[in-house]
This record gives C-alpha cells, sequence and structure tokens, in this order.
C-alpha cells in the first residue's frame, strides 16, 4: 500500500481503497453503457462483422470509461487525482494538445 500511496499522491490506505472501489464501478459502467450505444449507433453483434463490432465496441468502452471516470472520482471526492489519471492517459495516446499546459504538471 505505502508504494501506491506514493507513486499516486495519496495519504492514505482509504484513498487507495477507494481508487481500487472507483476504477471498478467505473469499468463496469462503462462496459454497461457500450452495449445501448453501440446499439443505438446501429451496431448488433448478431448482424455485424465482429471485425467491425469489437473494434467500435472497445472504442466506446473506452471512451465512456474515461469521460466517467472523473465524474465517478467525484462522488468519492478524488475528482483530482482521476481528473489528472484521464488527462495523462489521453495525452499519452495523442491528445496532448488539448492539455497543453496541464498535461506537464501531471506526475509521471
Amino acid at each position: 500500500m505505502d508504494k501506491l500511496k506514493q507513486r499516486w499522491g495519496l495519504k492514505s490506505n482509504l484513498e487507495v481503497i477507494l481508487v481500487f472501489i472507483v476504477f471498478s464501478i467505473n469499468g463496469s459502467f462503462a462496459a454497461k453503457i457500450a452495449g445501448p450505444l453501440t446499439h443505438f449507433i446501429g451496431l448488433d453483434y448478431d448482424t455485424t462483422n465482429p471485425w467491425i463490432f469489437w473494434p467500435v465496441r472497445i472504442v466506446l468502452v473506452f471512451l465512456v470509461y474515461q469521460t466517467t471516470l472523473p465524474i465517478v472520482g467525484w462522488c468519492f471526492g478524488l475528482y483530482n487525482f482521476f481528473w489528472n489519471f484521464s488527462k495523462k492517459t489521453l495525452s499519452r495516446i495523442g491528445f496532448k494538445r488539448f492539455f497543453k499546459e496541464e498535461v506537464s504538471e501531471i506526475k509521471n
């Protein structure tokens, strides 16, 4: 726990546990919401080629996850941690220009 607290800049074991809870709740939520979103855009598992369906679904899960992570983190009082986590994740995959000034402040 001490290594995680130090790496993530957390102050207590309770915050580490809350981080794990937020990750699990948000992951389940993103996976659950991706189903109706996939159906909404007209893709169905039974009628769509798997080479199209699964990449689209994975991208939707990722987008929902990154969008809702700070919101769920806010519900648990860890908004800043999860906002910085989302910015760091998005900047690593090429969205650096959206967070030009803020990304330099994020710990590695």
